[in-house]
């Protein structure tokens, strides 16, 4: 007697989907606030921490800019090299990803959303060895930060 049941094809589509979304390494936090309120209230949280704020990019208005258009779209830049250089210092490819980004975004039915590298993907992507202490403090602090500006 065979008890093995096969899941219909749409099931296991739908299962490596969302696989494929979860290893794409971006944590995604829904919003309370719009765009820019939510990048407004990242921006004052960032510099609370003293975190430096290095840019803040609207992709909408570029896009606009361009004759094209796309939903609110804004992306902040920061860092903090008491932090980013020891990640550096055990694997310096991440500087790639240094300094952190949070993506603040629109999507089609109108809900914001706040995203950002997770530090576990960092650790897989750039075989970053000896510094468990400093990405679970980069983790930590993201969450708050994220926490901070959608809540």
């Amino acid at each position: 007697m065979n008890l093995l049941i096969k899941p219909p094809l749409f099931v296991i589509v739908l299962l490596l989907g969302s696989l494929a979304h979860a290893a794409d390494g971006l944590i995604e936090v829904k919003s309370n606030y719009g765009v820019t309120e939510t990048a407004d209230r990242l921006e004052a949280v960032l510099q609370e921490k003293g975190m430096t704020v290095m840019n803040r990019i609207n992709h909408a208005a570029g896009a606009e800019s361009a004759g094209m258009e796309l939903r609110p779209t804004e992306l902040v830049i920061f860092g903090n090299p008491k932090v980013g250089t020891p990640l550096m210092q055990c694997a310096r490819s991440v500087a790639v990803d240094l300094p952190q980004k949070a993506l603040i975004w629109e999507d089609e039915q109108g809900q914001v959303w706040l995203g950002y590298n997770d530090p576990a993907y960092l650790k897989t992507r750039h075989a970053i060895e000896g510094c468990d202490g400093v990405l679970e403090k980069v983790n930590n602090a993201l969450a708050n930060f994220a926490a901070a500006a959608t809540k």
